[in-house]
């Protein structure tokens, strides 16, 4: 047996091969969860109305201030839409409230309000992005649900963010703001549909493919019901697709969770994202070590190996970076199988997602569907992108007749809060 059929073996034995995974069985399984959720049934998706739309156009000398409250860093600034795209001014990055050490619900808002005051005889408008769970109201508010992230907000449960934040520029004589509240996925989305010729496409959808893994889609009014916004405008629904359940893992996702902080939650992105792949194929390696699959010196090697993230087992995908192994030329055969089976299933994993939010828009056969992505593992992973490009193909355009449009894009939160707040205001 070849060092790759060996290395087949191991993952089929252990349920961990991408070709497990049937795309053209889990999208309309994942399709059919969707449809229930958006019904008010079971759904292990959240299905969130976020009371968004992405309908309309933005023109030049547009501007809003923003707000991106991130788990680490918070960025304030004004961006002001122009022809053919925007700019950014004033930005100011800081980090977290509660980060250093714990702070109250009121240290933050007023941290908050310092940040955007003197941008405020500039703009009637802020825009929002929180990154953390909230609950959206159809004032398009947010209710804090709570805030991780090793971040310490204390009394932040059920504070409404935009009433607080608002309520604060009162007391200091800025009145006539209006202020929208967005997640990350939802900014991505809009941020990058901002620059596009809207009419070109039959719908959007909005993916981030990093650390974490979420996505969103632009729903028409027919298809929400009775979620939808007053008017004939559609709304954006994240899916929280982190939470899927729909999709079979294998032997080592299983001890994964297990050993993760969450056991039982976050299956679909606990399979996808790249802030989970790197440790997967650690477990991998090792027991592979045990099941004398490796030559002695890599596996001693390997059993003395930290946790790596997903920037190492990209490397070994690519043929690359195999001194921390040693070994074999053997053993780096097998570790970059393994590597690869991983972004390969990942992006296996992903094109269920996006093609089923396809099918749920009802579009891609007369015109592309838009695809909005943003994240580590699609920007910068060199394995990722091109099989979920590949798969979009196959399973998409040519086995249902799909066209997909991929854009990448980067730092698109700024302008996705901007959007947000300047079209649904």
């Amino acid at each position: 047996m070849t060092t790759n059929e060996k290395a087949l073996d191991f993952l089929t034995r252990h349920g961990m091969n991408p070709e497990s995974i049937d795309p053209d069985v889990c999208i309309y399984r994942m399709l059919a969860e969707m449809k229930s959720g958006l019904a008010g049934e079971a759904c292990s998706m959240d299905m969130i109305p976020t009371y968004l739309s992405n309908d309309g156009e933005l023109t030049a000398g547009m501007q809003a201030a923003v707000i991106d409250a991130g788990g680490t860093n918070f960025r304030s600034a004004l961006v002001r839409f122009q022809s053919g795209g925007y700019t950014v001014t004033d930005m100011i990055k800081r980090h977290m409230p509660g980060t250093e050490a714990p702070c109250t619900w009121e240290e933050f808002i007023r941290f908050t309000a310092d940040a955007i005051e003197p941008l405020m005889d500039r703009a009637d408008v802020i825009g929002f992005c929180f990154s953390y769970a909230a609950t959206i109201t159809p004032e398009r508010d947010g209710r804090v649900i709570t805030i991780d992230k090793e971040v310490v907000v204390n009394g932040c449960e059920g504070q409404l963010i935009g009433a607080s934040l608002i309520a604060e520029l009162e007391r200091r004589g800025i009145t006539g703001k209006k202020i929208v509240i967005l997640n990350d996925t939802v900014a991505v989305l809009l941020g990058m549909a901002a620059g596009l010729d809207k009419s070109k496409y039959a719908g959007f959808i909005g993916q981030v493919s990093g650390t974490g893994t979420n996505t969103c889609v632009s729903l028409p009014v027919s298809a929400i019901g009775k979620l939808g916004l007053e008017g004939d405008k559609g709304m954006i629904i994240n899916l929280e697709s982190g939470k899927y359940d729909g999709i079979r893992g294998g032997d080592f996702d299983k001890m994964l969770d297990a050993e993760s902080h969450n056991p039982g939650q976050k299956h679909f992105e606990k399979l996808t994202a790249g802030v989970y792949l790197g440790e997967i194929c650690h477990l991998m390696l090792g027991a592979a070590a045990e099941e004398g699959l490796l030559s002695d010196e890599c596996a001693e090697k390997v059993r003395a190996l930290p946790v790596f993230d997903s920037a190492v087992i990209d490397a070994w995908a690519c043929g690359e970076g195999f001194e921390m192994l040693g070994g074999t030329e053997d053993d780096h055969s097998f570790a970059q199988t393994l590597s690869l089976a991983l972004f390969h299933r990942s992006a296996r994993c992903m094109c269920v997602n996006l093609l089923a939010l396809a099918e749920l828009i009802g579009g891609g056969r007369e015109k592309p569907v838009c695809m909005l992505a943003e994240g580590s593992l699609v920007q910068k992973g060199r394995c990722y992108r091109p099989e979920l490009e590949r798969l979009l193909q196959l399973y998409g355009t040519e086995k249902r007749g799909i066209t997909c449009e991929l854009h990448v894009g980067s730092e698109t939160t700024l302008p996705g809060s901007a959007a947000a707040a300047l079209l649904n205001t």
